[in-house]
């Protein structure tokens, strides 16, 4: 009887740390795709490049290059770091999120904000 017992528990106890030991091992979940990440933490105030806030400060070809945002890493640094009215990213997205959102800012605005 205490031999059944001793299995019993033993079964139990393997069987309840089994999901631990799974979820350790998996890789935690890709982030999601710039185009999700740009709609959910950038298209509130700009819409399809433009800008509901201050409509010169868009992210279209000839505003980024005016203000010096031409390259992926001058985005990358103001999406980290925010900049006026713009919110600071930099505590919320990982900076590979930060990476592909400045690149998908640029790819889309030398498509001037049109789909392909």
């Amino acid at each position: 009887m205490l031999r059944s017992l001793f299995i019993c528990c033993l079964v139990v106890s393997l069987w309840v740390s089994t999901p631990a030991i799974v979820w350790a091992d998996n890789p935690s979940p890709a982030s999601p795709p710039a185009t999700e990440l740009f709609e959910v933490h950038c298209a509130g105030c700009h819409p399809n490049g433009a800008n509901i806030i201050r409509r010169g400060k868009n992210l279209k070809q000839k505003a980024l290059k005016r203000h010096g945002y031409d390259s992926a890493a001058a985005i990358s640094t103001l999406i980290t770091n925010g900049k006026g009215l713009m919110s600071a990213y930099g505590d919320r997205l990982s900076p590979e999120e930060i990476d592909r959102l400045a690149n998908y800012v640029l790819d889309q605005a030398a498509l001037n904000w049109k789909s392909s």
